[in-house]
């Protein structure tokens, strides 16, 4: 039976508001229209605004409140503004409880920050009407449904509806065991004219453009990186994953504080050039551009916490830990400024997914529907969740994965072309033993390569072969197969010494040229047991704009907060840096690792085996065989100053002792240089320092 979700299906037809946490109070919808004043001003004013009692439509239901929009008096085709009237219910000063506000609707599909909620009228005496500021829900009424949208712009008055109908079947997207993750952050920078930095979003059409030639980046028309060339393809990454996309207030971060659950990011929608916002439509778009490349795309998803929902003005407390009131589900959690999200907390009454009464988590049912929409309206094809540390419940982890892994197989996906991943620092196997995530960050990885590309043992390790052999097939840290470890040199949190992007972290180490140390980063990432990720711009070793350690001194807990933030979401990707020439060597490098990444048999198992290891004389030489049968590459790498005799010189070679013999009918290709290798010369050949050969079987 397939997969559904019966609040979004009462949602087709009506306005719904679920458990509003006020019983005395009755909620009510907000609604009307703008007119643009004229068509090609970009002005705008708002019209016909009207408030509509909720009622409740079903007695044994006394927490779901609806009006079917068949009863709004709305106009066929016209886009609507609207919000809900409720009873505030943030618990944290006893005056918010008289408070009537309008809020968003927490189940909105696009909101419209340009237009803000206005002050209750016709508010019950004893109570004040107050703003909150919540930004417009957004629809369209067509066909007597709520059709969800883009809002109108005077290039388009009537909105912008989403359409995916061209969408390829997920059954053609790559598997687990070959995929290339490519992690976006949504704040970029460029270098301006004069030597400085600017700093801007990332828009869902800027990323367009790293995979259509053809597109130049509205943002960013002045970088030559991101225009008439598609980065990504070129690269050729099989899996992106956009820092989250989903709503958030957090403008100038990377969105690590959901707003709006079921909404694309307002800003990510409404690049300065274009005349009106576009985020579902925009960010649809760019979902099924990937997949017509062959690009997988990875939901990043928040739900330890949440910051500037509504939710917490509809119904507080039961769907977040109240932080002083010594809440058992605040233990050994960290909200990082936001509201943590209840997850144990049992209530009986209407289930959203399964339309009937019986006892459930109000969070845990609310996430699920959140989820259920971005795979069934975007399209979605992997999950990566955030910080499961702080979401602390296994259960609720094993109901994401059950239940997305439904949702993608009635979509017509295989098994092993989707993944729910968690990022839980440190790592916690358990959750995989038990089966509660496909997939983790494997930490361990970034701590193991970036100490040996300086020639160190990892922080605790007595031997340096032996966090080679960690780092390069992450069984021996506990993992059972590849496709449950994502390896990474560097992810978006830089913060810390050892968590900065490898270009500053080779530079506070003291090593000049970094061509060589990044190239053997990546080969490392690239031939390890795992699932790469790639942090954009590491790809061509970009380096942190900003300062990580010079922060400003904190005043109170709040400001204590901020500066961490502030410092864990520090370091936009730079794609001007690109023009560099020794950068673009680095790049093009990667590229051909990355495609063979993407096609090799032999790194898709997990077959590995350490063939030769000299630390004599000053070496730390180590070789390791990935594959088996006719699949098989051979890795040799040099992580030490020591090298063979100069360039050029027929007798300068390194002997790898028992090299492998060649399958028959195969040649020996050496991968980062592009060349056949004659089998007399495989294993035999010159090696310099820092320096890593990748020969295949092919």
């Amino acid at each position: 039976m397939a997969v559904t979700v019966d609040l979004l299906k009462r949602k087709e037809t009506n306005f719904v508001l679920w458990r509003p946490g006020a019983s005395d109070f009755t909620p009510a919808l907000f609604i009307g229209s703008i007119d643009f004043l004229p068509p090609a001003s970009g002005k705008f004013k708002l019209e016909n605004f009207k408030e509509i009692t909720l009622t409740q439509p079903d007695s044994q239901f006394p927490e779901l409140w609806e009006i079917p929009a068949a009863s709004c008096g709305l106009e066929e085709g016209k886009v609507y503004f609207y919000w809900f009237k409720v009873r505030n219910t943030e618990p944290f000063d006893a005056a918010n409880s008289k408070q009537v506000i309008y809020c968003t609707d927490p189940l909105a599909y696009t909101i419209d920050r340009r237009f803000r909620a206005p002050v209750p009228q016709n508010v019950p005496t004893g109570l004040t009407g107050i703003s909150s500021f919540d930004p417009a829900g957004i629809t369209l009424y067509r066909g007597g449904k709520l059709i969800p949208c883009d809002p109108g712009n005077p290039e388009a008055p009537n909105g912008v509806v989403v359409d995916l109908g061209s969408d390829p079947s997920p059954a053609t997207l790559p598997s687990n065991n070959k995929l290339v993750i490519y992690e976006l952050p949504t704040r970029w920078t460029r270098i301006t004219s004069r030597d400085s930095i600017e700093i801007g979003n990332g828009t869902f059409q800027d990323v367009l453009a790293l995979l259509v030639p053809e597109l130049s980046a509205p943002t960013f028309p002045t970088v030559a990186a991101l225009n008439n060339r598609a980065h990504l393809v070129e690269l050729g990454i099989n899996a992106l994953e956009l820092l989250p996309p989903a709503d958030s207030e957090q403008s100038e971060k990377w969105g690590y504080g959901t707003s709006n659950y079921f909404a694309a990011d307002f800003e990510l929608g409404f690049p300065a050039s274009k005349p009106g916002p576009t985020a579902s439509f925009d960010l649809a778009n760019m979902i099924k551009t990937c997949h017509g490349k062959g690009i997988r795309v990875f939901k990043d998803t928040v739900m330890a916490f949440a910051t500037g929902t509504s939710i917490r003005n509809v119904n507080f407390l039961d769907f977040f830990v109240h932080w002083d009131s010594g809440d058992p589900e605040q233990a050994g959690r960290n909200g990082f400024g936001g509201d943590l999200i209840k997850y144990a907390f049992a209530v009986s009454g209407y289930d959203p997914v399964s339309g009937s009464k019986t006892t459930l988590f109000p969070s845990r049912a609310f996430l699920k529907a959140y989820l259920f929409h971005w795979m069934t309206y975007y399209h979605v094809d992997g999950l990566r969740l955030d910080s499961v540390n702080n979401i602390k419940n296994f259960d609720f982890l094993q109901e994401v994965k059950d239940l997305s892994r439904a949702i993608w197989k009635d979509r017509g996906g295989r098994d092993d072309n989707f993944l729910v991943v968690g990022e839980s620092i440190p790592i916690q196997q358990a959750m995989l033993e038990q089966k509660r995530l496909d997939s983790l960050w494997n930490e361990e990885f970034k701590n193991i390569v970036k100490p040996a590309v300086v020639g160190r043992n990892a922080e605790g390790e007595q031997s340096f072969e032996q966090c080679v052999r960690k780092m390069i097939d992450c069984r021996i840290l506990g993992f059972q197969d590849g496709s449950q470890a994502i390896n990474y040199i560097t992810s978006h949190d830089v913060e810390g010494t050892g968590a900065e992007r490898l270009y500053t972290f080779l530079d506070f180490n003291g090593v000049f040229k970094k061509e060589q140390r990044a190239k053997l980063a990546f080969v490392c990432l690239l031939t390890a047991v795992g699932i790469p990720m790639i942090l954009s711009g590491e790809e061509f070793v970009d380096e942190m704009d900003l300062d990580i350690f010079k922060i400003p001194e904190a005043r109170n807990d709040d400001e204590r907060r901020d500066i961490r933030d502030f410092r864990k979401q520090v370091d936009p990707v730079n794609f001007s840096r690109l023009d560099d020439e020794w950068r673009r060597r680095v790049f093009f490098y990667v590229a051909r690792l990355v495609k063979f990444r993407t096609q090799s048999e032999a790194l898709a198992v997990n077959d590995t085996d350490f063939i030769h290891v000299d630390f004599e004389e000053g070496k730390r030489v180590l070789a390791w065989k990935r594959g088996s049968g006719d699949n098989i590459v051979v890795v040799v790498a040099n992580f030490s100053d020591w090298g063979t005799a100069e360039p050029g010189n027929p007798n300068s070679k390194y002997v790898v002792p028992n090299w492998p013999g060649l399958p028959s009918g195969k040649k020996w290709r050496e991968i980062t240089q592009e060349r056949d290798v004659p089998v007399q010369w495989a294993g035999k050949e010159p090696l310099f320092p820092w320096e890593a050969k990748v020969y295949a079987a092919v």
